[in-house]
């Protein structure tokens, strides 16, 4: 649960639980320390490795990007490309510091938001996506709506699907599907972002690229309490 806090910490650990790679950044810091995750990376594993590469960091409160369903703060379903654990775990407890959690794509949605009404799609190991209307987020599944039979759309845009449908004909479906997400959400804007967004040559429109940094600058925000969702958030899950 997200913990009351007496003031707003200033020294803020944000960790990005990713597929791949678990990734870390601190208050001040400008550079990110990470290490190698995948299916067997345990919340106890992702806990003991981040502390052991931010050993020298002191910090005072920790904001995590979760691959995964996030409701009321807390892991709803355990992550697709990690090891099972994670719901009920004592984040707080083995951290030592209060700690606040969101989904990955909120995070990094919440990261790249300018105003209005803005979708954010994240092209990574699977598919990312969260709406942020006025401030307020709503973390999405829209990953795993059906596209066919065989696949969903975290097939057809993940990792995956990149390998199965090579370069050309990838991008040519990461257009149609954001074409068909904008008329169906009807943002002001819609933000890609992910690692396999560098692999986009050319933007549909109304769409902008984000940096993956900007997962690091919503993990910041979500301790800023003049942000809607720092400290009343409901989570929506569309899965």
């Amino acid at each position: 649960m997200k913990s009351p806090v007496a003031k707003v910490p200033s020294k803020i650990l944000v960790i990005d639980v990713g597929g791949s790679h678990v990734k870390c950044m601190f208050s001040g810091e400008t550079t990110r320390r990470k290490f190698a995750s995948g299916p067997v990376l345990t919340p106890q594993k992702m806990v003991e490795g981040v502390l052991a590469i931010v050993a020298d960091w002191a910090f005072d409160a920790v904001s995590i990007g979760y691959p995964g369903v996030v409701q009321h703060g807390i892991p709803a379903l355990d992550p697709h490309h990690l090891a099972p654990g994670w719901i009920g775990f004592d984040f707080e407890g083995a951290f030592g510091r209060p700690v606040r959690i969101v989904n990955d794509a909120a995070m990094q949605a919440l990261g790249s938001y300018q105003g209005g009404k803005m979708l954010f799609l994240g092209l990574g190991t699977g598919l990312g996506s969260a709406l942020i209307v006025d401030g307020h987020i709503v973390a999405m599944e829209l990953g795993h709506l059906r596209r066919s039979k065989k696949h969903d759309y975290e097939d057809l845009l993940g990792k995956k699907g990149f390998k199965r449908l090579g370069k050309k004909k990838w991008r040519r479906k990461v257009c149609a599907v954001v074409e068909g997400f904008s008329a169906a959400l009807l943002p002001d804007e819609i933000v890609v972002g992910g690692g396999q967004a560098e692999r986009l040559k050319k933007l549909p429109s109304r769409t902008r690229r984000t940096d993956n940094a900007a997962a690091f600058v919503g993990g910041f925000r979500l301790w800023d309490e003049s942000t809607p969702d720092a400290s009343n958030t409901t989570y929506k899950d569309l899965s």
